[in-house]
C-alpha cells in the first residue's frame, strides 16, 4: 500500500455526499491510523527527551562537570600556583558556590585564557562559566548572562613617574590597559589625550611598564597592591571608584537554570560567612560591601 495522505474537505467541497462518504470511508480510516502513529512517535520521543533534561538540569556542556574559564595571572583573583594549580578569590569562591550546587572540586576543571576570550567562550559554548573578577555591563550582557554580583572595588593606576598623581597627568602619556577590560572601556571614555596601549593580560603590561615601553598601567586595584609589592619602583597614583559594575559569574546567554542556581550559592555563601572570610583571606585590610556581609 502506498503512503497515507491526510487531506483537508472543505465545508463547501463540491463533491456530492455520497462521494464525500465514500472518500471519507476510504482516507479517514488510514488517517487515523497515521496520527495515532504520530502521537506516539512524538509520545517516545517526548519520553526520551525527558530523561535527558532530569539528567542535565543546569544545561552544562557535560552534565557531569563545570568546565570554568579564568586567568592565570589575575591575582588575587584568580592565577596559577607554581604547581599549575589555580587559586585566588574566585577560584576559591566558584568552588565553593559548586559545592553547593552538588559538585566536588574534581568536577570542576578550570581552564586559563586570555581575559578578552573569556567571554566569547562562554556565548559559543566552549565554557560554561567564566570566573575572573569580571565586571557586570549592560554591553556585555548584550551577549552573555551574568550571575548576581559577588565583588566591588576600585581601578587603579600603577606607575613609576613622580609626574603622575591624578588623572589629568596621564594625558600625552602611554597608558597600559588589559585588552576587554573595565579598564579599557573606562579609558576610552574618560583619558582624553592618553595614548591607550593594550595587552593580552596584566603580566605583560606590568613587564613592559617596567621596561619603560609604557609609562603607567590601568588595571585593578587588588592586583595593582599586588604588583606594587612586587616592584618598589612602582606605585599606585590614581585609584577610582567602580561600585556600579560589580563582578559576577559569566553564564551562556538564556541559560537560566545555572544561573539561577549560582545566584542561590552565591546568597547562601553571603549569608553563612563564607564570602566574608574568603575576602579577609584574599584582600586583608580591604573594606567590604555590606551588601555581601550576613544579613541579622
Amino acid at each position: 500500500m502506498g503512503p497515507v495522505r491526510l487531506e483537508y474537505i472543505a465545508d463547501n467541497d463540491t463533491r456530492g455526499d455520497e462521494t464525500n462518504a465514500i472518500y471519507r470511508s476510504l482516507h479517514f480510516p488510514f488517517a487515523k491510523i497515521r496520527a495515532t502513529a504520530i502521537a506516539v512517535t512524538l509520545g517516545v520521543l517526548a519520553g526520551a527527551a525527558t530523561p535527558a533534561l532530569a539528567d542535565n538540569p543546569l544545561g552544562l556542556i557535560d552534565p557531569t562537570t563545570i568546565s570554568v574559564g579564568t586567568m592565570g595571572d589575575a591575582k588575587p583573583y584568580a592565577f596559577t600556583t607554581a604547581d599549575g594549580n589555580f587559586t585566588g578569590f574566585d577560584i576559591e569562591l566558584f568552588l565553593n558556590v559548586a559545592g553547593r550546587l552538588g559538585f566536588k572540586k574534581e568536577q570542576v576543571v578550570f581552564t586559563g585564557q586570555e581575559f578578552s576570550a573569556l567571554m566569547p567562550s562562554v556565548a559559543n559554548g566552549r565554557f560554561d562559566v567564566a570566573a575572573a573578577a569580571i565586571g557586570t555591563t549592560a554591553k556585555r550582557k548584550e551577549t552573555v548572562d551574568f550571575s548576581d554580583g559577588y565583588l566591588a572595588g576600585f581601578l587603579s593606576v600603577l606607575t613609576s613617574e613622580a609626574g603622575i598623581t591624578d588623572a589629568a597627568g596621564l594625558k600625552g602619556k602611554r597608558l597600559g590597559v588589559v585588552q576587554g577590560t573595565l579598564q579599557e572601556i573606562y579609558a576610552e571614555k574618560n583619558f582624553a589625550g592618553t595614548d591607550l596601549v593594550k595587552f593580552p593580560d596584566n603580566n605583560s603590561a606590568v613587564s613592559a611598564l617596567n621596561n619603560g615601553t609604557v609609562d603607567a598601567h590601568f588595571l585593578d586595584f587588588e592586583a595593582a597592591k599586588d604588583y606594587s609589592a612586587r616592584y618598589p619602583a612602582l606605585k599606585i597614583a590614581v585609584n577610582i571608584p567602580s561600585f556600579d559594575a560589580p563582578a559576577g559569574f559569566v553564564i551562556r546567554k538564556g541559560n537560566d537554570a545555572l544561573r539561577n542556581a549560582l545566584d542561590k550559592g552565591l546568597k547562601e555563601a553571603m549569608q553563612d560567612g563564607t564570602w566574608k572570610k574568603l575576602h579577609e583571606k584574599w584582600f586583608p585590610g580591604t573594606p567590604m560591601p555590606a551588601a555581601y556581609l550576613p544579613k541579622q
